[in-house]
């Protein structure tokens, strides 16, 4: 209990008559309670909740925030200070994970420049471009059920265009500058791949092809040097693309691995002199298995991949033709098939044994289409083609930088035993190593 107020009469000297009230009851003058310490003493009376820690680490890291924006604006919350140097514009949601669990924090806004607290990692320019594509589409008016569930889950509700046009103009510099920088030096190996995306075009969904190239320069680095967005895979498309790059800088090009398009072999002749088309192993072996009975699948991939053991191009030659007449007693159009596709499946083993491993199929890029996937499929249906460069663009942005991080891709020893004027060697006197495939038994 407080004390209670004593009312003392005090005549001072020359002053007598008049009353002085004083009060008894202890209250601390020094270091008073202020205002940013009362929401943590709130905060202590509820000591009882299962969200006590959480609240309390929400509650200090606002304060650290409100301080750091103070210290930024030179005033304080509602104070009137001609050294300000501008003003609060709100808040923003962010989500901060801990071991306590998510932190719910609000971010503080300023007119003029900005401010992002220290202990918040930045969103990345994948996370950002998500953003982009998801506001945009909300905005034009085309967003699905989902879509709009996922702009109030990011806390988005209520943006405005500028805002959008804002972040998009940032994306797309740091993009275009990326996917448009010259490429300096030879590259000799050039992997391409599609991946199909849905967007609206005309009040139409349809389906477009993504174009995603990578290359290994001489030094045994892989980079990612273009991105080209279509409505086919025709030869027009391919030209169009390879003709970018070839003005960009590539060159010295001499193998392209890619799954069979009759439109990208006429392209590379038209503009890659000298370079040759490798077909994706793992896309043949699909499709000659096609032409088999399920239960002979086993028997006749194994017998196919005896050519890939072989040491040097002599000996897969030998070997691929062998096995090809072995089954084409049984299956004819499989026979024809090896026959059309021996040069293009086997123009690998031309090249340096240290870099074969890699250059047989697309699967240096079978991961990042996967990534760049499981990005799209939160959008579902992209808005339009801008939109759909700027989050696949980023997204290749991102996973080149991390390449630059890593050891290299190709030993550069490899590298040496190119020659660029010499076209691939093939011995003659080589013998393959064979081991004749198990007789199939009848369907």
């Amino acid at each position: 209990m407080p004390h209670p107020r004593l009312f003392v009469p005090r005549w001072p000297p020359g002053a007598s008559g008049k009353v002085e009230l004083l009060s008894f009851t202890a209250e601390p003058e020094e270091n008073p309670m202020t205002e940013d310490r009362r929401p943590i003493a709130e905060l202590l009376a509820k000591s009882g909740d299962d969200d006590f820690l959480r609240s309390v680490a929400e509650a200090v890291l606002q304060i650290i925030m409100e301080a750091d924006v103070e210290g930024l604006i030179g005033a304080g919350r509602h104070e009137r200070n001609a050294e300000r140097t501008t003003w609060r514009n709100g808040y923003r949601d962010r989500t901060l994970e801990t071991r306590l669990g998510p932190l719910n924090l609000k971010v503080p806004k300023l007119r003029q420049g900005s401010y992002f607290p220290g202990f918040l990692e930045p969103r990345k320019p994948v996370e950002k471009a998500l953003v982009a594509v998801i506001q945009e589409a909300w905005i034009a008016g085309v967003s699905t059920r989902k879509v709009d569930e996922l702009v109030q889950a990011m806390g988005m509700s209520g943006i405005s265009k500028s805002s959008v046009s804002k972040l998009c103009r940032e994306i797309d510099d740091r993009v275009q500058a990326f996917l448009e920088r010259p490429l300096n030096g030879e590259w000799p190996y050039l992997w391409l791949d599609a991946t199909y995306l849905k967007v609206r075009e005309g009040g139409r969904i349809v389906s477009v092809a993504a174009i995603i190239a990578v290359a290994v320069n001489t030094d045994g680095r892989r980079e990612i040097v273009g991105l080209h967005i279509g409505p086919s895979e025709a030869e027009p498309f391919w030209t169009s693309f390879l003709r970018s790059l070839v003005k960009r800088g590539l060159a010295g090009t001499r193998l392209v691995v890619s799954d069979a398009h009759d439109g990208l072999k006429a392209a590379i002749t038209r503009t890659m002199s000298g370079a040759t088309w490798q077909r994706c192993k793992v896309h043949f072996m699909r499709n000659a298995l096609a032409h088999v009975p399920r239960a002979q699948t086993t028997v006749v991939a194994a017998a196919i991949r005896q050519v890939f053991v072989q040491p040097d191009h002599a000996g897969a030659t030998t070997a691929w033709r062998h096995v090809a007449d072995q089954l084409r007693e049984r299956w004819p159009k499989l026979g024809k098939l090896m026959d059309d596709a021996e040069a293009d499946v086997l123009a690998y083993m031309a090249f340096p044994a240290r870099h074969r491993t890699k250059l047989h199929s697309t699967n240096p890029l079978e991961r990042l289409n996967k990534e760049v996937k499981r990005r799209a499929d939160v959008v579902g249906i992209f808005p339009n083609e801008a939109s759909i460069t700027r989050l696949v663009g980023a997204i290749l942005l991102e996973q080149n930088d991390d390449w630059q991080l890593q050891h290299r891709y190709m030993q550069i020893e490899g590298m040496a035993e190119l020659d660029a004027d010499a076209k691939p060697e093939i011995e003659g006197n080589a013998k393959p190593q064979i081991t004749p495939p198990p007789t199939p038994k009848a369907a």
